[in-house]
């Protein structure tokens, strides 16, 4: 069984190099993206907030405004930016920061497009499945990017998983096709530890999904003696 989940255009990130910014976060012009950053959970710092290039402002957690918000999850090891109704003049650097001791570090930066037609998108941001069952995921692409790098990628680990690539470092449960518009994802027998934030890029233009699985019912056993028992209540 295949699961789409169509939602508003909410893109996930989790990781990204430090300095300047290797890969580009492009979202559609009205769009919302939110954005998470994992800390330390054994050493978590003081004081946690994104920064944006635009209007050197310090958004710290546990702030929500109309159009933005950046929340603390401290059972996930991270907080989360959200920014909503997004316009070109949103487009520059962000970057995220924790506060340890007094001392403020910069931990990743990201460029953020905002574009009406973006780049690289995706048919659902969202994306979940029970265990055992299969799910889909659509990575679209302008015609500047056909002869760009593709990848699927799990954010928790860097794992990646390449379009072409048939080694053995690829897992079978994992299976990408490319059309030359886009390229679809195929992960058959979804476990529970699949659940996560993924991305699928092209070069280093990405838009990202997260996948929930959904764990499997416990299977009841019923015996003989059931059996009777439910007749003889029938009678």
């Amino acid at each position: 069984m295949v699961f789409y989940i169509s939602v508003g255009i909410w893109l996930i990130l989790g990781f990204l190099c430090f300095g300047e910014p290797n890969y580009v976060l492009t979202i559609k012009t009205g769009g919302s993206v939110t954005i998470p950053y994992h800390y330390d959970e054994k050493n978590p710092p003081q004081k946690k907030y994104w920064h944006s290039d635009n209007d050197q402002s310090h958004i710290y957690t546990n702030t929500t405004e109309e159009n933005l918000s950046v929340i603390d999850h401290p059972d996930q090891s991270l907080f989360t930016l959200t920014m909503r109704n997004l316009q070109n003049k949103h487009t520059g650097r962000y970057y995220c920061a924790v506060e340890t001791d007094g001392q403020s570090t910069a931990r990743f930066v990201l460029y953020l497009k905002v574009q009406s037609a973006p780049d690289v998108s995706v048919k659902s941001s969202s994306v979940s499945g029970h265990e055992g069952d299969n799910v889909i995921v659509q990575c679209f692409y302008s015609s500047g990017y056909q002869k760009k790098t593709k990848q699927w990628c799990r954010i928790k680990d860097k794992s990646c998983y390449t379009v072409g690539r048939t080694d053995t470092s690829q897992n079978s449960s994992v299976q990408i096709s490319d059309d030359g518009r886009s390229f679809t994802v195929l992960m058959t027998g979804l476990r529970h530890s699949d659940s996560g934030w993924y991305f699928c890029s092209a070069g280093e233009t990405l838009n990202t999904v997260q996948l929930t699985v959904i764990e499997a019912e416990p299977v009841s056993v019923t015996t003989e003696k059931d059996k009777w028992r439910f007749c003889l209540s029938q009678n």
